[in-house]
């Protein structure tokens, strides 16, 4: 098989992995002229976009698409009747090298079947890595997925060479994870991130340190899929919450379900709403950035489900019209933040700006505060909403999205 048929298959196969950003790596770059690439952004094809807001671009493979594992829910499951292809650890960096000279990406977003043992994979991994850093001098940016069995100095090796490292935990629960994936095993996940966490933690104790040892400045990720189970918004959103506080990971990325051929009866028929996954994310980021417990986010009159139809902020402040409307120029950050369409930095200039003078409705304007969902909630020193607007049941209606017809195709 040449190495365009090869790349056209293990390009695909790796599209169900979103955990592909580049944000949060310490900068290199190559004008000394002594190696090539840099972490810096760049032009290129866009992949996705880190959690920074910049465009990034990955060259996003698999090593190969065989596996030994029957995961119900992956397109590479062994039993699976698709194409397999394998990049040797030659061709791969061949190729990386070939993409980044065309300005094609800023870095390598790598991971594997498991093939042989997970020994034997994580080994092929890291060779890649190695050889691009060793043997070329390659600065840009790599992201390795790691095999949860394999060995403490391949993980030591990989975190070497890797911007980041990330595992999947698969799914939200350990009853799923052993009726979807009975070779995985969630204990053996979870202790590899102890693991990777033990490791950052004395890379960060000693990163001041002449020769300190390097290992993965951008840390360790995860992904979920949504939707192959049973579980509500809550449940993924407990799992999240327990696996940024006992493992420090930078990112939980979610990935709703996508049906695959000759699906297990296991297995749902339809994929869940991508909004869904979306309403996620922006839960996720009000559980960590805006002090928000996961028991204010999810409803349990609504099963411990997410609104699909509005965004979990405004679905909180509906239910919590007693706390509102806000006084603007008084509020604490906390107060700020809880204001639906108010971010971390609105709050944020808004507080600065209060030191000098009250702040209006053509400040907000000027202080680009979005006002359009924060003007039902919020006193400003020349507005005040109604109390009839705050109470009436037409606000949700506001906020929910209209209607629009549907065209036609002939």
């Amino acid at each position: 098989m040449d190495i365009q048929r090869k790349l056209a298959i293990l390009a695909d196969a790796a599209k169900y992995d979103a955990s592909c950003a580049s944000s949060g790596t310490e900068q290199r770059d190559s004008r000394d002229k002594k190696g090539m690439g840099s972490t810096a952004p760049g032009m290129g094809i866009c992949h996705s976009y880190a959690p920074d807001g910049r465009c990034i671009s990955l060259l996003k493979i698999l090593l190969t698409n065989a596996c030994n594992y029957d995961c119900l829910y992956c397109i590479n499951r062994a039993s699976s009747n698709v194409t397999r292809a394998r990049f040797t650890a030659e061709e791969a960096v061949r190729l990386t090298l070939d993409f980044y000279r065309r300005n094609y990406i800023e870095g390598l977003f790598l991971s594997s079947g498991i093939i042989r043992s997970p020994n034997y994979t994580m080994e092929q991994v890291v060779r890649v890595a190695k050889s691009l850093r060793e043997d070329h001098h390659f600065r840009g940016y790599i992201h390795l997925k790691t095999i949860p069995e394999a060995d403490d100095a391949l993980i030591a090796e990989a975190g070497k060479y890797a911007d980041r490292l990330s595992i999947n935990i698969e799914v939200p629960t350990e009853t799923s994870l052993s009726k979807l994936a009975p070779e995985k095993d969630v204990h053996a996940i979870r202790k590899t991130m102890g693991r990777l966490r033990l490791k950052l933690d004395e890379a960060e104790a000693t990163k001041h340190e002449p020769k300190a040892p390097r290992f993965a400045p951008a840390g360790q990720s995860t992904q979920m899929i949504i939707g192959a189970d049973t579980s509500n918004d809550q449940t993924i959103l407990e799992t999240s919450a327990n696996l940024y506080g006992s493992y420090q990971l930078r990112r939980v990325y979610y990935s709703a379900f996508s049906p695959i051929p000759d699906a297990s009866h296991k297995l749902p028929l339809q994929a869940p709403p991508l909004v869904r996954e979306h309403r996620l994310y922006q839960a996720d980021w009000l559980m960590r950035f805006y002090g928000f417990a996961i028991g204010e986010i999810t409803d349990p009159l609504e099963g411990g489900m997410l609104p699909l139809d509005i965004d979990p902020k405004l679905a909180w402040a509906l239910r919590h019209r007693d706390r509102f409307p806000l006084d603007v120029n008084k509020a604490s950050r906390e107060e700020l933040l809880r204001v639906p369409g108010f971010g971390v930095k609105a709050a944020d200039r808004i507080i600065t700006s209060r030191r000098f003078a009250n702040i209006g409705l053509r400040d907000l304007g000027r202080l680009n505060v979005p006002k359009h969902k924060a003007l039902p909630f919020i006193v400003l020193a020349d507005h005040r909403p109604a109390p009839s607007q705050l109470d009436s049941n037409r606000l949700l209606n506001r906020f929910r999205p209209k209607p629009a017809q549907l065209g036609f195709t002939f």
